[in-house]
């Protein structure tokens, strides 16, 4: 079977279209999955390009979409025929976060979903929302969950509330169209005027170009009145004073990008002053997948997939995702 792999130490030049042995039947609790789509993510650029290093050989992409081929003994959850999507911690299943490292995370820690076909155990994967394709499916896995568990989960999202978004990339478009679907208003900056004119045909309610806005923190709690209520902080250390700037007194950041850098200045006193919730956070178990999965299928909602790319160009889909072009998600499909 064909499958991507990545020379350490790392570089887009090091992967490489190989032939691998194509896997067993499935064990006691065990699922085959013939894999067909995956979408690219921030977490899986880091790796390719080795600023996460990695095992030599590893098979990269933490998201991965396709169908059950058969199921191992004791397996009552999947059919074969099922349409399946991974999860980003396989242990993770449910209850509160116990998981605060990679070294199980397919595409870093274990081999991930750029192949044909895998045999893992079953609760590796939930049912793909009805009707979504297998690129479609694999965008819930990381950006999706992400979006999900920042206003949902932790952050309790109702009607009328108000949320910030930074930028335009899968998180962003994802936690654009929950909010939306939900009820909230929407702020959402980007550099590009385009972009904003695209966020606003999906329901955008006030946008802002950060590069001709400094100062947007401030013009996003001034929309607000008296700030929002959910900030989703893609950026880190870069953008986080202008998100507490716009948040309201007692609101929620989720802290979950570190685009602008791993670790720099955090204004204590502005944050304290708001009395803000300011909470890390790294995708979802797989019980909030399952939620996320019954909430897409209520609400109608489909990923924005900018573009799709064959397995053997995941090199060149991760160029475009370097350029910044893209808005939504980069899609992989075999």
């Amino acid at each position: 079977m064909k499958a991507m792999t990545l020379a350490a130490p790392g570089g887009l030049d090091r992967l490489r279209l190989e032939e691998r042995p194509e896997p067993g039947d499935p064990g006691p609790g065990e699922i085959r999955v013939a894999l067909h789509g995956s979408s690219l993510n921030y977490h899986d650029y880091g790796v390719a390009t080795g600023a996460m290093p990695t095992d030599d050989g590893r098979v990269p992409m933490a998201d991965g979409g396709g169908t059950v081929e058969a199921v191992g003994e004791g397996v009552s959850e999947f059919a074969v025929g099922d349409s399946v999507v991974s999860c980003f911690f396989p242990d993770w299943l449910a209850g509160p976060p116990r998981i605060g490292d990679f070294s199980r995370t397919p595409g870093d820690g274990i081999d991930g979903f750029a192949q044909e076909r895998v045999v893992l155990p079953a609760t590796a994967f939930t049912r793909a929302p009805q009707g979504y394709d297998a690129v479609e499916a694999a965008t819930i896995t990381t950006a999706g969950l992400t979006a999900w568990r920042a206003l949902v989960v932790d952050g309790n999202l109702k009607a009328g509330d108000t949320v910030l978004l930074l930028g335009t990339g899968g998180v962003s478009i994802w936690a654009l169209q929950i909010a939306r679907a939900m009820g909230a208003r929407v702020a959402i900056t980007s550099s590009s005027d385009e972009k904003l004119e695209r966020a606003r045909s999906l329901g955008a309610d006030f946008t802002l170009n950060y590069r001709s806005e400094a100062e947007w923190g401030r013009r996003v709690r001034d929309w607000s009145g008296t700030g929002v209520d959910h900030v989703v902080e893609v950026g880190g250390p870069g953008t986080l004073a202008q998100s507490i700037e716009a948040v309201r007194v007692g609101g929620h950041i989720s802290l979950i990008g570190v685009l602008t850098g791993r670790g720099g200045e955090v204004p204590t006193a502005a944050l304290m002053a708001k009395q803000a919730r300011l909470q890390g956070l790294i995708v979802g178990s797989r019980a909030d997948q399952q939620a996320f999965v019954t909430a897409l299928e209520a609400t109608g909602i489909r990923p924005v997939v900018d573009r799709r790319f064959a397995l053997e160009e995941l090199a060149d889909a991760f160029r475009y995702e370097e350029s910044g072009s893209h808005f939504g998600k980069i899609g992989v499909a075999w």
